[in-house]
């Protein structure tokens, strides 16, 4: 099932030690870093990339295009307008009536409540007027907004969306708890300090600018060095190409499960999410747990790979990643497990090795990957026609996209927790938050090719190619229906990147069995769940195949709930649909059938900035 590999170009890499696999050698190019403008296209491509550098890479016509719908409806509806100051004043009469009970020395009822998960005046100096009426003031204009910018006849979902969102990014700057005037915990922290603390935050702020400017990592990123705190599970590679490394981890038992475990993480960060420090490395626990494991490590593409596609990350990736495997190990299946992006990716894989009758897959586990994108969530809010094309401008000039540039829209989708709540805390408190491994992973950012990124927005996101079987696949339409194999898939609860609902929709294109688990947690570290964590839970069930579907809903109800982590629970599974017998674990690479152990793991790829 081998297939024609592209040409490749390796000099952008740092040296690596021993040879690149020959199958995907060719002559390197010289690269000139520029994109000349040749035609008219150029032309506009050059423009909006000069709009994108201005606005951080929003898109100022879909904001504005949101905001005239909603204006506009609302300007022809008297009835929703007349609501609102209704509402408006019954607001301001509770704060009234509020602000006399205070007066009076009296205990008010209280006013408003903030959202789940919204942590700013939890505090008991919040409780104490006048901090109480300042911040109730603040909730109740915050749920005012809220009426004010839904349920508008005629706008958009779309659009009424944006704005709301962007109502909230508004309120969240004027929140009450990011001033330190308003805010008596700082200001109890500044009277204790004796101002100190405001001196420590503005040496806190001076560090990290200086960090950004230089391109440098957060402070406390060091702690985490890769090869010697994170990516320390031993291994080798044995496989390396223009876009990937292939680990093999070494064995740490006599004997192993016949079918190999293969990892495919998401090329928009560093694989090491997956083999973090040892005692949360989920590596180090399949391999301890008698599985021979694989990995693939990105490579962090350049200009010069501007051209990629969509199709060549599952050639060069997934599939080169099997041939290596299948020559290793022959003649065993291997069970594919996919991370995020990694997820989406084995799933066309795997469709596509259904339409031609490729069976080396033994099982799909499925870790916070969306197969079908109608409602990828808040997420959804970036991605339309004219976000996609301000982004598309952005990758021509550059030829990649920087995962900084869209961390922004990542930081907004949780504003309260990745960008004020640091703000107040590191700043204004003057702490600094202690830098952990899973920190310090989403801080080592990677690159996007431009064509492989443009294909993935506008055939994914945009138009759900994916599930509506419309993928082509060497001139042949794919279709995750077709996928025989059974399937583990994981959500995790507070995911702002693959909502749990949206990942659970594997159960309405998949025709085998599926195993769904949801799991405390949020994209990232619901995932990172390694056993005895006391603070974790899941829920799990089984759909047999041909049973009838449940909705998300239904599924929640009659799931079995479970306590820890959820990793014994894929590991039982794994074994569950593995060979009764053991074998001798295979060797590290095999130099007879073309794929020797070329350097030890974490390989060169990952260090790649």
């Amino acid at each position: 099932m081998n297939e024609l590999p592209l040409p490749v170009r390796v000099e952008s890499a740092p040296a690596p030690a021993g040879p690149v696999h020959p199958d995907y050698l060719a002559p390197a190019e010289p690269a000139d870093g520029s994109r000349p403008i040749q035609t008219l296209e150029d032309l506009d491509h050059f423009a909006t990339a000069m709009v994108a550098e201005a606005t951080r890479g929003l898109s100022p016509t879909a904001l504005s295009l949101a905001m005239a719908d909603w204006a506009i409806h609302l300007a022809v509806s008297p009835g929703k307008r007349l609501e609102l100051a209704l509402e408006a004043w019954r607001m301001a009469m509770k704060l009234a009536d509020s602000a006399g009970a205070m007066a009076r020395g009296a205990e008010p009822e209280p006013l408003a409540e903030a959202r789940p998960g919204d942590n700013r005046f939890r505090g008991p100096a919040w409780s104490a007027p006048p901090y109480r009426l300042i911040s109730e003031g603040f909730l109740l204009a915050q749920r005012w907004w809220e009426e004010a910018t839904r349920g508008v006849h005629g706008v958009s979902p779309h659009h009424q969306d944006v704005v709301s969102f962007t109502a909230r990014q508004a309120l969240d700057v004027a929140s009450p708890s990011n001033w330190p005037w308003l805010n008596p915990e700082i200001l109890e922290r500044t009277a204790k300090a004796g101002g100190l603390n405001l001196a420590q935050g503005f040496a806190n702020w001076m560090e990290d600018a200086t960090r950004n400017l230089a391109g440098r990592p957060p402070a406390g990123a060091e702690t985490f060095q890769v090869g010697r705190d994170v990516a320390v599970t031993p291994g080798k590679i044995v496989f390396r190409n223009r876009l990937i490394e292939l680990i093999q981890y070494a064995p740490t038992t006599t004997q192993v499960r016949r079918e190999p475990v293969l990892l495919v993480p998401a090329w928009i960060m560093k694989y090491y999410i997956l083999d973090l420090s040892p005692q949360n490395s989920l590596v180090r626990h399949l391999v301890d747990s008698g599985h021979t494991v694989f990995c693939i490590s990105w490579r962090n593409v350049t200009s010069e790979d501007r051209d990629l596609s969509l199709d060549d990350y599952r050639r060069l990736g997934v599939m080169a990643a099997l041939d290596a495997i299948s020559a290793i190990a022959p003649e065993r299946k291997v069970h594919a497990a996919g991370y995020c992006l990694g997820g989406t990716l084995l799933s066309l894989a795997a469709a596509a090795m259904a339409e031609f009758g490729d069976d080396r897959l033994a099982s799909m586990t499925l870790f916070a990957a969306q197969t079908d994108f109608t409602e990828p969530g808040e997420l959804q809010l970036f991605i339309d026609d004219s976000q996609v094309s301000l982004l598309e401008s952005m990758m021509w000039e550059e030829g990649t996209l920087d995962a900084s540039q869209m961390a922004g829209a990542f930081q907004m989708l949780r504003s309260n927790d990745l960008i004020w709540s640091r703000l107040v805390h590191d700043y204004l408190m003057g702490q600094r938050t202690p830098l952990n491994d899973l920190m310090a992973w989403n801080a080592d950012a990677t690159r996007l090719p431009y064509r492989m990124h443009s294909e993935y927005l506008r055939r994914f996101f945009l138009a759900n190619d994916l599930a509506s079987g419309r993928v082509m696949v060497k001139g042949r339409p794919v279709a995750i229906q077709n996928i025989r194999l059974p399937i583990f898939a994981v959500g995790t609860e507070r995911d702002h990147v693959a909502p749990w609902r949206s990942v659970y929709k594997i159960h309405y294109l998949a025709e085998t069995d599926v195993t769904f688990v949801l799991t405390s947690g949020g994209h990232n570290a619901g995932i990172v769940s390694e056993p005895g964590r006391k603070d974790r839970h899941y829920r799990m069930a089984v759909k047999p195949e041909g049973a009838h579907r449940l909705s998300a809903d239904e599924w929640l109800v009659q799931s079995t709930a479970g306590s820890g982590s959820w990793w014994p629970a894929w590991f039982r599974w794994l074994d569950a649909r593995s060979s009764n017998s053991l074998d001798a674990p295979p060797p590290l690479g095999s130099e007879e059938a073309g794929y020797p152990a070329l350097e030890d793991a974490p390989g060169s790829y990952v260090l790649q900035k």
